[in-house]
């Protein structure tokens, strides 16, 4: 529940005074002070800080990296299996977690899979989002409701990075769908490169505000879990592909 946590909070979040952690003490009976630096402990486990050089906490146990490997290398299951734990601990049924209203569903195990996935599918964005501090990264529109935490590379492409943070940008809904169009890419020093299709299309205002204007701009990076760059490589491949 603490991994699920530090997932979940943006970056430097982590303190005793976040109701976030608070709320985490009181379900697991810990003393906020002990969950804090659980929290802290795990960001020093955190590659993606370590890269930034970011060295959090110095007494991490050889559990905290246990459990950090564990989660880390199998976030398919891991995110669920915390997830169904928040969901025993606050007394409901983790279905309760994401919105089913859209399909119908019988009982058994077609309703399992279906709620596996839209669980994790929620768990993905909501560390995408806080990793960029729940801000777009081309354009910086905070506006929650409009953000998506895209994947580099696509959700049925690869089953083993589909929860991986380091798959995931955080985009708004418009960028998100070009993104998925290969309209534009990310290349690995996180600059943006346009499609000939956008680019041909240069005296359109629209075109111009929302995509001409990045042309060449480095994204905003995130705090933790910054993009991976073999999805990105893998992203950018397949851009130059349709669009030689």
């Amino acid at each position: 529940m603490a991994i699920n946590l530090y997932c979940k909070l943006p970056f430097g979040q982590w303190h005793r005074s976040n109701p976030e952690v608070i709320k985490l003490a009181g379900l697991i009976g810990r003393s906020v002070n002990s969950v804090s630096f659980k929290l802290v402990n795990f960001a020093s486990l955190d590659p993606s800080l370590k890269a930034r050089g970011i060295k959090g906490a110095v007494n991490a146990s050889k559990l905290d990296a246990v459990i950090w490997n564990e989660f880390y290398n199998n976030w398919e299951d891991r995110a669920f299996e915390s997830e169904k734990l928040w969901a025993k601990f606050e007394h409901k049924p983790v279905e309760a977690l994401v919105d089913l209203s859209d399909i119908e569903i019988k009982e058994g195990k077609e309703k399992e899979r279906i709620v596996k996935v839209r669980v994790n599918q929620s768990f993905f964005r909501s560390m995408v989002l806080a990793s960029y501090n729940f801000s777009c990264c081309i354009t910086g529109i905070q506006t929650t409701g409009l953000l998506v935490g895209s994947h580099i590379v696509p959700w049925a492409a690869d089953k083993e990075n589909r929860l991986n943070p380091r798959n995931g940008l955080c985009l708004n809904a418009l960028h998100d769908k070009a993104f998925d169009l290969h309209l534009f890419s990310i290349q690995p020093d996180l600059k943006i490169v346009l499609s000939r299709r956008l680019k041909k299309e240069k005296k359109n205002k629209f075109i111009e505000e929302n995509f001409i204007q990045f042309e060449g701009k480095r994204i905003t990076e995130p705090r933790k879990f910054l993009p991976d760059e073999k999805f990105l490589v893998q992203h950018n491949r397949a851009f130059n592909e349709r669009n030689v």
